[in-house]
This record gives C-alpha cells, sequence and structure tokens, in this order.
C-alpha cells in the first residue's frame, strides 16, 4: 500500500533585459537582448511502505530574445529589386495616375535641376484613389516588400524635394501599407498647402507601422488652382526600417529523487556510502552526479625520513617494551644468604644425627643397599665451613650398644632400599644439565637486532595494495640500504675502464680441425680404416 503525492510551483523569473518592445506597438523596438526565466517546481512523494522516495523535478524554460532593427533600403532605387526603371523615384518616367501632369526638364524644372521633374497640372478637386480630398492629379507607385519578411512592425521613411511656384497651388505625400489586402497603415503628409509660399523645399516624413508588412503604396498628388506653373518634385526615396527578433527557447529540466528508509539501513550499506562520501569528491553538473576519486598526497620518501622512522619504532619498543620474563630458577639458587656460624651448623648437624638409625642398621643398610651420592646440600655446606669435617667424625666415633639384635635391623635394611629416594639427588643435576642446554641453544640462536625489528615492523606497515608502487619499493630499498649500513648504494658508479680491447681482438686461434684435416688428406680411407682396426686389436 502506497501513496503518490504530487505538487507543482511555477516561478518566473526575468534575468535581465536590454530590449524594449511591444507586439502590438508601432514603430521600431529598441535593439537588444531580453532574457526571460521560467522555473518550474514538481515534487512528487511515494510511500512504500519501506521507504518514502520523495522526487522532485526542476524546470528552468529560458526565453532569450534577441531584437535587431533592419534597413530594406530604397525601395524606388531599381538597382535593389524592388521596382523597375519605368517606377524609380528620380521621375524620368512618370508613374501612371490621375488627373493631368507632365514631365518638364531643364529650365523648366527652375530649383530640382537640369534632368528631368514631375509636375501636376490638375486643376480639379476631387478625392485620390488613397483616399486624399482636395487632389487633382496624382502620381501612383504599388511596390512588393514581400521578400523583406517583415513581422514585427517598423516605419517607413520617405524624402521628396518639391519646387512650388505658386503660392495659391498644393502638393502632398501619401504612403499606405497593407498585409496582403488588409490596411496595415494609412499616412498622409502635406507638403505645402494653398496660399503658402514655399519655392524649392527638401521633405522627409516617418510612418510607424505593427505586424505585418508585405505591401507600399506610394502617391505624390496635388492641386494646380491658377494653371500656371504646377507644383514640381523629383527625387523620391523610400526606406523600410523593420525589426527583427530571433527568440530561443531552452529548458533545463533536473530530477533530484531522495529516498528516506523506515529505519531499514543496513549497516554494510551505511558503511559503504559513507565510505564513498569519505574517499570521493561529489559534484552535480547538468543533472549528472559525478564521483571523482580523492587522490592520496605522495609520500616523499628519502633516506633521512626512513632512518627517522627506524630511530622511532626503536625507541618506541624500548619504551613501552613488556619487562622481561622472570626466571624462577635462578632466583631459587640466589636466595638471600644467611649468615652461617658455627654453633649453628653443629646444631643443625646434631639434629641429624638423632634422627639416624644405629650404627648396625647403618652398617647392614649399607651392605645391602648400594652406595648412596651425598645430597648436594650437605656438600655445599661442607665446602662452605671447613668445621663440618670435625663435627662430621663424632657420630663415627660413638659404638652403638650391642644389646639389639642384628638380624631386625637386616630385615628392616632389606625393606627400605626398596622406597625410590636414591633417585632424588640426580634430579637437581637433570635439572641443571637441561637448562644449561636451553642456555647454549639460546645463545647459539641468531640475535636480532633492535634496528632490524624497527625495520621489519616499517615494512608490515606498507598496505598490500600500495606495496608495488614507488614511493612503498622505494622505501623498502631504503630500509634495506640502512641495515646494510649501505647508504652510498644509490650513489654514482665508478665507472671502470676495459683496456687493451683491441689485442685480444687482433689475436686468432689455429682451427685445430682444419689441422686434422689437413692430416687426414695423406692418408687414405684404408689408411684410417686400418689404423682404427690396429687400435682395437
Amino acid at each position: 500500500m502506497h501513496f503518490i503525492r504530487l505538487c507543482s510551483l511555477l516561478l518566473l523569473v526575468s534575468s535581465y533585459s536590454k530590449a524594449d518592445c511591444l507586439v502590438d506597438e508601432a514603430g521600431l523596438c529598441t535593439p537588444g537582448v531580453t532574457i526571460t526565466e521560467e522555473t518550474q517546481v514538481d515534487i512528487t512523494e511515494e510511500d512504500l511502505g519501506t521507504e518514502i522516495i520523495t522526487t522532485t523535478t526542476t524546470t528552468v524554460t529560458t526565453t532569450t530574445e534577441t531584437i535587431t532593427n533592419e534597413n530594406s533600403g530604397n525601395i524606388l532605387d531599381g538597382s535593389n529589386g524592388y521596382v523597375l526603371s519605368s517606377k524609380e523615384g528620380d521621375m524620368d518616367i512618370d508613374w501612371g495616375g490621375q488627373g493631368s501632369a507632365s514631365m518638364p526638364t531643364g529650365n523648366s524644372c527652375y530649383g530640382l535641376g537640369s534632368d528631368k521633374c514631375a509636375q501636376i497640372t490638375g486643376g480639379g478637386n476631387s478625392t485620390s484613389a488613397m483616399g486624399v480630398p482636395n487632389m487633382g492629379t496624382t502620381f501612383i507607385n504599388t511596390i512588393d516588400i514581400s521578400d523583406l519578411n517583415i513581422q514585427k512592425g517598423g516605419e517607413v521613411r520617405y524624402t521628396i524635394e518639391v519646387d512650388k511656384q505658386d503660392a495659391q497651388d498644393r502638393i502632398y505625400m501619401h504612403v499606405s501599407g497593407f498585409n496582403g489586402n488588409t490596411s496595415v497603415f494609412s499616412g498622409t503628409d502635406i507638403l505645402s498647402e494653398s496660399g503658402v509660399s514655399t519655392g524649392y523645399q527638401s521633405y522627409d516624413g516617418i510612418f510607424d507601422f505593427s505586424g505585418v508588412l508585405n505591401k507600399v503604396v506610394i502617391e505624390v498628388g496635388g492641386r494646380d488652382i491658377n494653371l500656371a506653373v504646377g507644383p514640381l518634385f523629383d527625387d523620391v526615396t523610400v526606406d523600410i526600417f523593420y525589426n527583427v527578433i530571433n527568440t530561443i527557447i531552452t529548458q533545463h529540466i533536473t530530477t533530484l529523487e531522495e529516498i528516506y528508509y523506515l529505519n531499514l539501513f543496513d549497516t554494510v550499506e551505511l558503511e559503504f556510502v559513507e565510505e564513498v562520501f569519505e574517499f570521493n569528491d561529489i559534484s552535480i553538473e547538468e543533472g549528472f552526479v559525478e564521483f571523482t576519486p580523492i587522490e592520496p598526497e605522495p609520500e616523499e620518501v628519502s633516506y633521512e625520513s626512513v632512518e627517522l622512522e627506524i630511530d622511532f619504532e626503536m625507541n618506541f619498543d624500548m619504551e613501552f617494551a613488556p619487562p622481561p620474563p622472570m626466571d624462577f630458577a635462578p632466583i631459587m639458587d640466589t636466595e638471600i644468604e644467611i649468615p652461617i656460624n658455627i654453633e649453628t651448623v653443629e646444631a643443625e648437624i646434631q639434629m641429624e644425627l638423632e634422627e639416624l638409625p644405629p650404627p648396625e642398621m647403618v652398617a647392614s643398610v649399607e651392605e645391602v643397599s648400594p652406595p648412596m651420592e651425598p645430597e648436594p646440600e650437605m656438600i655445599e655446606v661442607e665446602d662452605e665451613s671447613p668445621p663440618m669435617e670435625e663435627i662430621k667424625e663424632e657420630p663415627e666415633m660413638v659404638e652403638p650398644e650391642p644389646e639389639e639384635p642384628k638380624e631386625e635391623p637386616s630385615e628392616e635394611s632389606q625393606e627400605e632400599p626398596q622406597e625410590p629416594e636414591p633417585e632424588e639427588p640426580q634430579t637437581p643435576q637433570k635439572e641443571e644439565d637441561s637448562e644449561e642446554k636451553v642456555e647454549e641453544e639460546k645463545a647459539s640462536e641468531p640475535k636480532v637486532s633492535d634496528k632490524e625489528k624497527a625495520a621489519t615492523k616499517i615494512v608490515k606497515k606498507i598496505d598490500d595494495k600500495a606495496r608495488y608502487d614507488d614511493a612503498s619499493q622505494t622505501k623498502t630499498l631504503i630500509v634495506m640500504q640502512i641495515l646494510g649500513n649501505t647508504k652510498t648504494f644509490f650513489d654514482t658508479q665508478s665507472f671502470i675502464q676495459d683496456t687493451n680491447v683491441t689485442e685480444y681482438l687482433n689475436k686468432t686461434i689455429d682451427d685445430q680441425y682444419g689441422m686434422l684435416f689437413n692430416m687426414a688428406q695423406d692418408q687414405t680411407m684404408n689408411d684410417m680404416v686400418n689404423s682404427q682396426w690396429q687400435k682395437s686389436q
């Protein structure tokens, strides 16, 4: 049984904006770049019973809008490819239109120059085809500009030169823009109204538009009221400036999955995860998690560093070494000596004599039992104190009483030798012999110095995985140098020059096989066979 919970968060972030342009606004936009970021966060939580999985999906939508202003150039110039020579703005040829008109030249163009110009001669008063009132004559030019692919609006700029000799006349400039048959804009500028004396003038103007533009209609018209000299015009130019907006949309989606275990972690898995995070650098780039192992810093191994490490191990072992095992045998031999005087020894001997059997029993025992070796203690007492010899002689001088029969003690004496008392004196001697052998074996074993122990410990500390890398190999070699006292092992080796090589190369060695071959030439095959046969005989 599990549940899924969804939640969504939308954030709009505009990082920066340099352009200023509204879609429905006519005219040119300010060139620049507009970047808009939209961040949407979707969180999904799924409960699986043993664990809860939280998935966070972050979608960042970046919209980059770049605005530039493009220029079509003079669309009334035949070289730009929009009009034919008969429709150019230099007014060498009549465009055609409504009312009467003429195309004078030379002085008849007054201030417009000696080349041809256009003259309005119509005196009527009507509305033009483009909807302009008080019109007597018009020059109309329709131009297809669909190749420019204007989509985001702009402006139309024109220039025209006019010479009006009669102040009562009038002249205007009209431009209409279309998207197919749909009107996009329409503008009329009265260049010189009736009643105004202007003479020669150069005019210019701008008509803004928005949206799509693929056709332009240019109309120049006016009225000759006195029918004397009508308004003259020449050198008409029309340029279209339009907006070009490039929009790039990119999306960056990041998914983060978090797992919350409900107290079901395995200790082995936890140790593994901790080890991964401890020995790796973890980075997240573009939604991908990268694990980069942390390389340990290389150990600088030198003769001096290894020598210091060996000294440290030697001092450490000496400082913290356990006490030597206690040898109880020598301790028993080195008991505290009690001062011995003659009176004490005599008292001890007297006590021993009282416990001894009568002389007859001793004699019978001596006859039956094998001679017993004296105890080591009695020998030591006799050696250390010379007066014991005199005391020892006294029991021999005492004669036993003849009342007791000699036969009874003989029976008792025969039973006494059956006890294993004679073996006791030999035991200390055997123990001493075995201890001497052990000491001799220990002495014969090669002694391991403290430096060798420290060097062995250093080599054992090297990790098995790193045993064959450069640092470990170098450390092992240096340890061998220190143990062998060969500090100059890696010093520059002396070079031994091999002399008189050419003398040996020029020597020749006689070919023994060739000599044998020459000797064989002097003998026939039969001689050789006979010689072998004689030898075998």
